[in-house]
């Protein structure tokens, strides 16, 4: 089954006790803004980092803090999760964690609440009451969805990878190290890891930050060097919105040798003595 689903495959399933929509407040939501103005009916919020990294290092949680966590959320093992963020690159991102984490019952809704709210259907102010309680049994990381910054050294010095960079054309370029909106804050070094070619996260996306045609996103990644057999790294400055590229390499194009480098730009910027190109 397709890991995207639309607008009208959720208020299908609005009553089902086997889903759960969840919105992810992203880095600008401290405050649940979005949410509180109009969410998709049904929706709970999470603040990104409080639910998807461990609570003292820059890690995930672990196989057994992720089962309490879902648990306490009444998210069983055979829950199907469904998300979307605001902005629509945390939904990606906590996608992501949760195949990471084992979750396999888990998709993004196309376009978050802006396709929601296109396509005519409400938004809501009201908050769904806390789902009961249920068990989960903790399950094992899928490793190969992911790479660490020796890996990803040991890749450049043999060549043996296509790196994509999601960030702005700003940040690509080396003028910026923080998002387009943000503080231009994060890391010591501006630029690139050698070689990495840019993709733009948003232009996958279309007016509604839904897909763009599978056709239009092969075209658009193709132009960058990658096909199926070759090794794909996607990074970001935090890898939020790397997992829109993972997604749609992985779930819309069919690619199979894709892996999130979650330190991203925060960690190699940082980084003593490793290579950086601008």
């Amino acid at each position: 089954m397709s890991a995207l689903v639309d607008p009208a495959w959720v208020h299908r399933r609005r009553n089902d006790p086997k889903v759960r929509l969840i919105e992810i407040a992203g880095t600008t939501q401290d405050d649940l803004q979005a949410y509180r103005a109009g969410h998709v009916p049904g929706a709970v919020c999470w603040k990104w980092k409080d639910t998807l990294w461990d609570s003292q290092r820059r890690d995930f949680p672990s196989p057994e803090e992720f089962a309490r966590r879902c648990g306490e959320a009444g998210i069983g093992n055979d829950t199907t999760v469904v998300f979307y963020g605001e902005g629509v690159q945390f939904g990606f991102y906590a996608w992501w964690t949760f195949r990471y984490c084992g979750h396999k019952r888990v998709k993004m809704l196309d376009g978050a609440r802006y396709r929601w709210a296109a396509e005519g259907r409400p938004l809501v102010t009201e908050e769904p009451p806390p789902a009961p309680r249920v068990s989960y049994t903790p399950g094992k990381r899928v490793e190969r969805m992911r790479i660490h910054r020796d890996r990803v050294l040991a890749a450049l010095e043999r060549n043996s990878a296509l790196l994509l960079d999601a960030r702005s054309p700003e940040e690509y370029s080396g003028q910026r190290v923080g998002g387009p909106e943000g503080p231009d804050v994060g890391a010591l070094r501006y630029g690139r890891i050698p070689g990495a070619k840019h993709l733009y996260f948003e232009d996958l996306l279309d007016g509604n930050q839904a897909f763009r045609p599978a056709a239009e996103l092969q075209q658009l990644v193709g132009a960058r060097g990658t096909n199926p057999e070759r090794d794909i790294i996607a990074y970001c400055r935090m890898s939020h919105r790397a997992t829109v590229l993972y997604f749609a390499l992985t779930e819309l194009l069919g690619y199979k040798k894709v892996k999130i480098y979650d330190g991203s730009w925060t960690e190699w910027g940082n980084l003593v003595n490793v290579p950086v190109e601008r």
